[in-house]
Protein backbone atom coordinates (compact mmCIF):
# COMPACT_ATOMS: atom_id res chain seq x y z
CA UNK A 1 0.00 0.00 0.00
CA UNK A 2 2.82 2.43 1.08
CA UNK A 3 4.09 2.02 -2.23
CA UNK A 4 1.37 2.79 -4.35
CA UNK A 5 0.73 5.87 -1.95
CA UNK A 6 4.35 7.31 -2.46
CA UNK A 7 3.82 6.92 -6.29
CA UNK A 8 0.71 9.21 -6.18
CA UNK A 9 2.67 11.66 -3.97
CA UNK A 10 5.46 11.78 -6.10
CA UNK A 11 3.12 12.44 -8.99
CA UNK A 12 2.12 15.71 -6.95
CA UNK A 13 5.44 16.81 -5.79
CA UNK A 14 6.74 16.43 -9.45
CA UNK A 15 4.13 18.97 -10.66
CA UNK A 16 4.66 21.65 -7.74
CA UNK A 17 8.65 21.35 -8.81
CA UNK A 18 8.31 21.84 -12.20
CA UNK A 19 8.54 25.56 -11.61
CA UNK A 20 11.09 25.25 -9.74
CA UNK A 21 13.86 24.20 -11.96
CA UNK A 22 14.71 27.19 -13.22
CA UNK A 23 14.64 28.47 -9.61
CA UNK A 24 17.05 25.92 -8.80
CA UNK A 25 19.77 26.82 -11.32
CA UNK A 26 19.32 30.69 -10.39
CA UNK A 27 20.66 29.66 -7.06
CA UNK A 28 23.77 28.51 -8.40
CA UNK A 29 24.27 32.14 -9.56
CA UNK A 30 26.58 34.11 -8.18
CA UNK A 31 27.91 38.10 -8.28
CA UNK A 32 26.93 41.68 -8.15
CA UNK A 33 22.98 41.30 -8.35
CA UNK A 34 23.20 38.37 -4.56
CA UNK A 35 25.78 41.08 -2.70
CA UNK A 36 22.67 43.78 -3.60
CA UNK A 37 20.09 41.57 -2.67
CA UNK A 38 22.02 40.04 0.68
CA UNK A 39 22.77 44.11 1.61
CA UNK A 40 18.76 45.30 1.38
CA UNK A 41 17.03 46.32 4.54
CA UNK A 42 14.26 44.09 5.55
CA UNK A 43 11.53 45.76 6.38
CA UNK A 44 7.57 45.02 6.26
CA UNK A 45 6.03 47.50 3.92
CA UNK A 46 2.62 48.17 3.16
CA UNK A 47 2.01 47.04 -1.08
CA UNK A 48 1.41 49.50 -3.58
CA UNK A 49 0.30 46.18 -5.63
CA UNK A 50 0.19 42.51 -5.05
CA UNK A 51 0.54 40.06 -7.84
CA UNK A 52 1.59 36.27 -7.41
CA UNK A 53 1.67 33.39 -9.43
CA UNK A 54 1.39 30.82 -7.29
CA UNK A 55 0.34 30.21 -3.46
CA UNK A 56 2.00 27.84 -0.64
CA UNK A 57 0.22 28.07 2.21
CA UNK A 58 -1.45 30.93 4.49
CA UNK A 59 -2.33 31.46 8.09
CA UNK A 60 -2.21 33.71 11.15
CA UNK A 61 0.54 33.49 13.74
CA UNK A 62 0.07 33.94 17.05
CA UNK A 63 2.70 36.62 17.54
CA UNK A 64 1.12 39.08 14.78
CA UNK A 65 -2.10 40.56 13.69
CA UNK A 66 -3.16 39.62 9.95
CA UNK A 67 -3.36 36.87 7.25
CA UNK A 68 -0.16 35.48 6.12
CA UNK A 69 0.88 34.04 2.44
CA UNK A 70 3.64 32.33 1.47
CA UNK A 71 3.68 32.81 -2.56
CA UNK A 72 6.04 32.63 -4.98
CA UNK A 73 7.44 36.39 -4.30
CA UNK A 74 7.91 35.91 -0.60
CA UNK A 75 5.78 36.19 2.39
CA UNK A 76 2.32 39.16 2.51
CA UNK A 77 0.19 40.26 4.84
CA UNK A 78 -3.40 41.20 5.24
CA UNK A 79 -3.85 43.73 8.19
CA UNK A 80 -7.24 45.10 7.84
CA UNK A 81 -7.69 44.96 4.14
CA UNK A 82 -4.11 45.93 3.16
CA UNK A 83 -1.09 44.39 2.12
CA UNK A 84 1.99 44.07 3.30
CA UNK A 85 5.03 42.51 2.16
CA UNK A 86 8.90 42.22 2.69
CA UNK A 87 11.40 44.27 0.86
CA UNK A 88 13.92 41.28 0.98
CA UNK A 89 14.27 37.30 2.05
CA UNK A 90 11.17 36.73 -0.50
CA UNK A 91 11.79 33.07 -0.03
CA UNK A 92 9.41 30.50 -1.61
CA UNK A 93 7.71 28.97 1.70
CA UNK A 94 6.63 25.61 0.78
CA UNK A 95 4.73 23.56 3.40
CA UNK A 96 4.02 27.05 5.44
CA UNK A 97 2.89 26.69 8.88
CA UNK A 98 1.23 29.44 11.32
CA UNK A 99 2.07 28.27 15.41
CA UNK A 100 1.92 30.51 18.20
CA UNK A 101 5.43 32.02 18.34
CA UNK A 102 5.49 32.93 14.31
CA UNK A 103 5.54 30.48 11.20
CA UNK A 104 7.80 27.40 9.82
CA UNK A 105 8.29 26.49 6.65
CA UNK A 106 10.31 24.63 3.83
CA UNK A 107 11.05 25.81 0.75
CA UNK A 108 13.79 27.16 -1.66
CA UNK A 109 15.23 30.55 -0.70
CA UNK A 110 15.37 33.36 -2.60
CA UNK A 111 18.17 34.11 -4.93
CA UNK A 112 21.10 36.21 -3.30
CA UNK A 113 19.87 36.10 0.14
CA UNK A 114 22.90 33.92 1.49
CA UNK A 115 20.54 30.92 2.34
CA UNK A 116 21.21 27.03 1.20
CA UNK A 117 18.78 25.98 -1.47
CA UNK A 118 16.58 23.69 -0.16
CA UNK A 119 15.64 25.50 3.55
CA UNK A 120 14.58 22.10 5.34
CA UNK A 121 12.62 22.91 8.10
CA UNK A 122 13.05 26.66 9.13
CA UNK A 123 10.86 29.03 11.97
CA UNK A 124 10.80 32.75 12.30
CA UNK A 125 9.47 34.31 15.44
CA UNK A 126 10.02 38.25 13.57
CA UNK A 127 8.02 38.17 10.28
CA UNK A 128 10.50 36.36 8.20
CA UNK A 129 13.39 38.55 9.00
CA UNK A 130 15.64 36.28 10.12
CA UNK A 131 15.13 31.53 10.11
CA UNK A 132 15.72 29.83 12.59
CA UNK A 133 17.09 25.97 11.22
CA UNK A 134 15.02 23.43 12.90
CA UNK A 135 16.37 20.37 10.97
CA UNK A 136 17.29 19.27 7.37
CA UNK A 137 18.69 22.53 6.25
CA UNK A 138 20.39 22.60 2.78
CA UNK A 139 19.25 18.70 2.57
CA UNK A 140 15.07 18.78 2.38
CA UNK A 141 12.24 20.36 1.09
CA UNK A 142 8.86 19.45 2.28
CA UNK A 143 5.81 20.23 0.19
CA UNK A 144 3.73 18.19 3.00
CA UNK A 145 4.08 19.71 6.39
CA UNK A 146 2.25 20.42 9.66
CA UNK A 147 3.06 21.93 12.78
CA UNK A 148 1.22 22.29 16.09
CA UNK A 149 0.03 25.98 16.80
CA UNK A 150 2.46 25.12 20.32
CA UNK A 151 5.19 24.63 17.45
CA UNK A 152 6.57 21.46 19.64
CA UNK A 153 5.01 18.68 16.99
CA UNK A 154 5.84 18.55 13.40
CA UNK A 155 4.85 16.36 10.49
CA UNK A 156 6.29 15.94 7.08
CA UNK A 157 5.60 13.72 4.47
CA UNK A 158 9.06 12.23 2.86
CA UNK A 159 9.51 11.24 -0.68
CA UNK A 160 12.89 9.92 -0.18
CA UNK A 161 14.26 7.31 2.78
CA UNK A 162 17.11 8.69 4.83
CA UNK A 163 19.31 8.18 7.41
CA UNK A 164 16.63 10.44 9.55
CA UNK A 165 13.51 10.09 7.75
CA UNK A 166 11.30 6.36 6.35
CA UNK A 167 9.59 7.20 3.17
CA UNK A 168 5.82 8.75 3.86
CA UNK A 169 4.78 10.43 6.83
CA UNK A 170 7.16 10.70 9.60
CA UNK A 171 6.57 13.43 13.07
CA UNK A 172 8.95 14.70 15.75
CA UNK A 173 7.48 15.51 19.43
CA UNK A 174 10.90 17.25 20.11
CA UNK A 175 10.41 20.32 17.99
CA UNK A 176 13.11 18.64 15.02
CA UNK A 177 15.41 16.56 17.14
CA UNK A 178 14.12 13.37 16.35
CA UNK A 179 11.79 11.91 14.14
CA UNK A 180 9.48 8.39 14.13
CA UNK A 181 7.40 7.00 11.52
CA UNK A 182 3.69 7.15 11.31
CA UNK A 183 2.53 3.75 10.94
CA UNK A 184 -0.67 4.58 8.88
CA UNK A 185 -2.47 1.51 9.74
CA UNK A 186 -6.15 1.47 8.87
CA UNK A 187 -4.99 4.08 5.83
CA UNK A 188 -6.57 2.87 2.86
CA UNK A 189 -5.86 5.59 0.74
CA UNK A 190 -4.37 5.98 -2.67
CA UNK A 191 -2.98 9.58 -1.65
CA UNK A 192 -0.67 11.67 0.74
CA UNK A 193 -2.23 15.10 0.83
CA UNK A 194 -2.79 18.04 2.95
CA UNK A 195 -2.57 17.62 6.78
CA UNK A 196 -3.58 19.57 9.91
CA UNK A 197 -2.54 19.05 13.57
CA UNK A 198 -5.50 19.65 16.30
CA UNK A 199 -4.42 22.97 17.86
CA UNK A 200 -4.64 21.63 21.79
CA UNK A 201 -3.71 18.19 21.16
CA UNK A 202 -0.57 17.49 19.21
CA UNK A 203 -0.94 14.07 18.90
CA UNK A 204 -4.38 14.38 16.89
CA UNK A 205 -3.81 14.28 12.93
CA UNK A 206 -5.70 14.80 10.25
CA UNK A 207 -5.22 14.67 6.59
CA UNK A 208 -7.21 15.42 3.15
CA UNK A 209 -6.68 12.35 0.37
CA UNK A 210 -8.67 11.71 -2.83
CA UNK A 211 -10.55 9.52 -0.56
CA UNK A 212 -11.60 11.54 1.93
CA UNK A 213 -10.28 12.77 5.60
CA UNK A 214 -8.62 10.09 7.47
CA UNK A 215 -8.18 10.84 11.18
CA UNK A 216 -5.75 9.99 13.96
CA UNK A 217 -5.30 10.48 17.54
CA UNK A 218 -1.84 8.89 17.87
CA UNK A 219 0.35 10.67 15.45
CA UNK A 220 -0.76 8.56 12.16
CA UNK A 221 0.10 5.28 13.64
CA UNK A 222 -3.40 4.32 13.38
CA UNK A 223 -6.01 6.05 11.05
CA UNK A 224 -9.34 5.88 10.48
CA UNK A 225 -11.67 7.34 6.99
CA UNK A 226 -14.26 10.22 8.95
CA UNK A 227 -16.15 10.84 6.11
CA UNK A 228 -17.77 9.97 2.90
CA UNK A 229 -15.01 8.64 0.06
CA UNK A 230 -14.92 11.91 -2.23
CA UNK A 231 -11.85 14.42 -2.33
CA UNK A 232 -10.58 16.53 0.47
CA UNK A 233 -8.26 19.24 -0.82
CA UNK A 234 -7.73 21.23 2.01
CA UNK A 235 -8.85 21.20 5.74
CA UNK A 236 -7.58 22.86 8.71
CA UNK A 237 -8.54 22.26 12.75
CA UNK A 238 -11.25 24.73 13.69
CA UNK A 239 -11.04 24.21 17.25
CA UNK A 240 -12.04 20.98 17.94
CA UNK A 241 -13.87 20.32 15.00
CA UNK A 242 -12.46 20.16 11.10
CA UNK A 243 -12.85 22.71 8.93
CA UNK A 244 -12.65 20.69 5.23
CA UNK A 245 -12.85 21.48 1.69
CA UNK A 246 -14.71 18.65 -0.40
CA UNK A 247 -15.75 18.19 -4.36
CA UNK A 248 -18.74 15.93 -4.56
CA UNK A 249 -20.54 15.41 -7.70
CA UNK A 250 -18.73 18.08 -9.78
CA UNK A 251 -19.39 21.03 -7.15
CA UNK A 252 -16.75 22.73 -4.57
CA UNK A 253 -18.23 22.46 -0.95
CA UNK A 254 -17.01 23.82 2.22
CA UNK A 255 -18.02 22.32 5.57
CA UNK A 256 -17.57 21.65 9.18
CA UNK A 257 -17.32 17.79 10.62
CA UNK A 258 -16.96 16.38 14.04
CA UNK A 259 -14.36 13.74 13.67
CA UNK A 260 -15.88 11.99 16.43
CA UNK A 261 -19.81 11.82 15.35
CA UNK A 262 -19.21 12.16 11.53
CA UNK A 263 -21.49 15.15 11.63
CA UNK A 264 -21.10 17.80 9.07
CA UNK A 265 -22.82 21.32 8.31
CA UNK A 266 -22.31 22.95 5.24
CA UNK A 267 -20.71 26.78 5.21
CA UNK A 268 -22.12 29.19 2.74
CA UNK A 269 -19.61 30.70 0.64
CA UNK A 270 -18.75 32.70 -2.47
CA UNK A 271 -19.27 30.50 -6.05
CA UNK A 272 -16.09 28.89 -7.17
CA UNK A 273 -15.72 27.20 -10.80
CA UNK A 274 -15.57 23.59 -11.03
CA UNK A 275 -11.81 23.93 -11.91
CA UNK A 276 -10.72 26.30 -9.15
CA UNK A 277 -11.11 24.46 -5.69
CA UNK A 278 -10.16 25.35 -2.69
CA UNK A 279 -6.41 24.78 -1.92
CA UNK A 280 -5.72 25.75 1.38
CA UNK A 281 -7.67 26.93 4.25
CA UNK A 282 -6.62 28.66 8.27
CA UNK A 283 -8.73 29.18 10.79
CA UNK A 284 -7.21 31.96 13.85
CA UNK A 285 -6.95 29.49 16.79
CA UNK A 286 -6.92 32.85 19.16
CA UNK A 287 -10.41 33.72 17.10
CA UNK A 288 -12.32 31.04 15.30
CA UNK A 289 -15.02 33.54 13.73
CA UNK A 290 -11.80 34.38 11.89
CA UNK A 291 -11.10 32.07 8.80
CA UNK A 292 -9.86 32.28 5.73
CA UNK A 293 -9.26 29.91 2.49
CA UNK A 294 -7.07 29.92 -1.19
CA UNK A 295 -8.08 28.58 -4.39
CA UNK A 296 -6.15 26.94 -7.06
CA UNK A 297 -6.75 30.26 -9.12
CA UNK A 298 -4.81 32.36 -6.75
CA UNK A 299 -7.90 33.89 -5.20
CA UNK A 300 -8.03 34.52 -1.44
CA UNK A 301 -11.34 35.03 1.08
CA UNK A 302 -11.43 36.12 4.47
CA UNK A 303 -14.39 35.92 7.15
CA UNK A 304 -13.68 37.09 10.14
CA UNK A 305 -17.97 36.29 11.95
CA UNK A 306 -17.47 32.62 10.82
CA UNK A 307 -18.34 32.53 7.53
CA UNK A 308 -21.74 34.90 7.25
CA UNK A 309 -19.54 37.11 5.13
CA UNK A 310 -16.66 36.80 2.83
CA UNK A 311 -14.86 39.64 1.73
CA UNK A 312 -12.07 38.99 -0.99
CA UNK A 313 -8.64 40.21 -0.75
CA UNK A 314 -7.16 38.99 -3.80
CA UNK A 315 -8.25 37.59 -7.20
CA UNK A 316 -6.65 35.87 -9.68
CA UNK A 317 -3.42 36.73 -7.79
CA UNK A 318 -3.23 40.08 -8.38
CA UNK A 319 -5.12 42.97 -6.06
CA UNK A 320 -4.58 46.99 -6.85
CA UNK A 321 -4.44 49.25 -3.61
CA UNK A 322 -5.84 52.96 -3.11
Amino acid sequence: MKKIVFLSMVTMVLFIAAGCTNKSKQDQESGKENKETANIKYEITEANSVKVSRIFGIGYPGNDQGLYMASNSGLKINHAGKWFESTTNRHQYMGFQAIDSGFMASGRPEKGTGFHNPLGIVKSNDKGKTLEKIAFYGKANFHFMAASFAGTSLYVINEEPSKQLSLGVNYSKDKGKSWAESELKGFNSDSFGMMAVHPHNEDILAMATKSGIYYSEDNGNTMKLVTEPFMVTALTFLDHSLLFSSVENDKIMLKQLNPETGKQTAINFPFLDYDNPITYLAVNPKNNNQMAFATYKNDVYESINGGKKWVNLLKDGKKEQN
